[in-house]
């Protein structure tokens, strides 16, 4: 049967009522009857609207959500990269960085190797220490005492004695062993050089300066600073020695930058700087820096025993060098070679065993070198030798004395330091009459 519905919205206006009420009845206000095709097209209609309403807030929450995931996305990427960004930043900075130090040490390598390459060509006293005569032996256990230690050592002897021997011994035997020593021979160096070579110049520093050079101390870094006749330092330099040695920094000639260094001082010394500070060439503080370990080279007329050794070491060293073959060394030869009083020491010795080997003819050394006087001569300069370096001796062991407040035996004892037995102490203060 048919249903009949009022439509919610009137087709048209009704015409107002006149008077007061409307007569019952009145067909406007009968409600009109619907086709069943109509309704259900309209409720079709309206349940298609809310389907489409539904899947539009459907696909609107898929749509927010991949808006929040892609700006999730974005933002991460976006962070992401920031962080790259940074990290290049840093990665760039780390290369220049890297670059720099790698430059400076180029730097420093070429220098380096500049120098010892000079080193490698330079011709030493000799290759070795040779001998086993009781003062070398005594040099021996001062070297083996104070190589470990990072102390500053003040080598003393004549020209000659082997005192850069001795210097690379110590070095060869120290913590630095792996760092090259650098050695500054100061009676080489024009005074007005030495600084810039000690303490190296930045470019301009001064008239010819056209780049920029590193100093002695720098390339010695963590390594060992050999100053070789330091006697012959000018005053004016000593002071800034002096603040090395004590606080280890430095500047550049022409720069204001300080430079830090880790650097083991030996220096060596053929003068009495005891005498050279009295007489106004040579600073007392700089001295006692220096002479916090010293040692003492004897020269060579007072181990004659070891010059049977190194002529054989000096003889099979310049046979190789000239192709010689010489083999034997007469018993003469050799009393000669001991009678003389060698001024020159062992690099004297070794230039008349040069000289020798190439005038030599056969299988025998033949020494042409004539020594006139030799004897007396020598036996006087030992004399004064023999005082000189008694006063030397007798100056150290009282100044060891007054350090460890007289004590002569135990492990603080002078007699430790002094590399003696106490007996031998004792003997030494009652000959030079050394008293508390």
């Amino acid at each position: 049967h048919r249903r009949f519905l009022r439509r919610d919205v009137p087709a048209r206006r009704p015409a107002p009522l006149r008077g007061r009420h409307r007569r019952r009845g009145d067909p406007s206000l009968r409600p009109e009857p619907f086709d069943l095709v109509e309704v259900q097209t309209r409720i079709h209609n309206l349940l298609e609207v809310r389907l489409l309403y539904k899947k539009i807030e459907n696909y609107n929450k898929v749509l927010e959500q991949t808006v929040q995931e892609r700006t999730g996305e974005l933002l991460r990427a976006n962070e992401q990269l920031s962080q790259e960004i940074e990290e290049r930043k840093g990665a760039e900075k780390s290369l220049q960085s890297a670059y720099a130090e790698i430059k400076q040490l180029k730097d420093r390598f070429q220098a380096e190797n500049i120098y010892l390459q000079q080193d490698i060509d330079r011709e030493f006293n000799f290759g070795e220490i040779i001998g086993r005569s009781n003062a070398l032996v005594q040099v021996f256990f001062r070297v083996e005492q104070v190589a470990p230690q990072d102390t500053t050592v003040l080598l003393l002897g004549e020209t000659g004695t082997g005192k850069g021997v001795v210097a690379r011994a110590i070095h060869s035997r120290s913590a630095h062993k792996d760092r090259p020593m650098v050695t500054v021979n100061c009676t080489a160096l024009p005074a007005n050089l030495i600084e810039s070579e000690l303490f190296g110049r930045e470019k301009g520093a001064f008239t010819g300066s056209d780049a920029r050079q590193m100093g002695r101390f720098e390339l010695a870094d963590n390594g060992t600073l050999f100053l070789d006749e330091i006697g012959e330092m000018p005053m004016d330099l000593q002071t800034k020695l002096l603040r090395v040695i004590q606080d280890g920094e430095f500047e550049r000639l022409g720069g204001p930058k300080t430079i830090k260094v880790n650097v083991r001082i030996i220096a060596s010394t053929n003068r009495n700087l005891e005498e050279e500070i009295r007489k106004g060439r040579f600073r007392e503080d700089l001295f006692y820096r220096l002479n916090v370990f010293p040692i003492t080279i004897p020269p060579l007329r007072q181990r004659k025993e070891d010059i049977p050794l190194l002529v054989n070491f000096f003889v099979a060293k310049f046979n190789k060098k000239t192709g010689k073959k010489i083999e034997t060394v007469s018993k003469d030869t050799l009393n000669t070679l001991q009678d003389y009083h060698w001024p020159g020491n062992v690099r004297e010795l070794e230039s008349v065993i040069e000289r020798a080997v190439i005038t030599s003819q056969g299988t025998a050394l033949q020494v042409l070198d004539r020594f006139e006087n030799s004897r007396k001569a020598g036996e006087q300069e030992a004399r004064d030798d023999g005082k000189a370096l008694g006063e030397m001796e007798h100056d150290y062991i009282l100044q060891v004395l007054q350090k460890t407040g007289w004590r002569i035996e135990g492990e603080t004892g002078a007699a430790v330091i002094l590399g003696l037995n106490p007996s031998t102490l004792r003997g030494r203060m009652r000959k030079y009459g050394i008293r508390r």
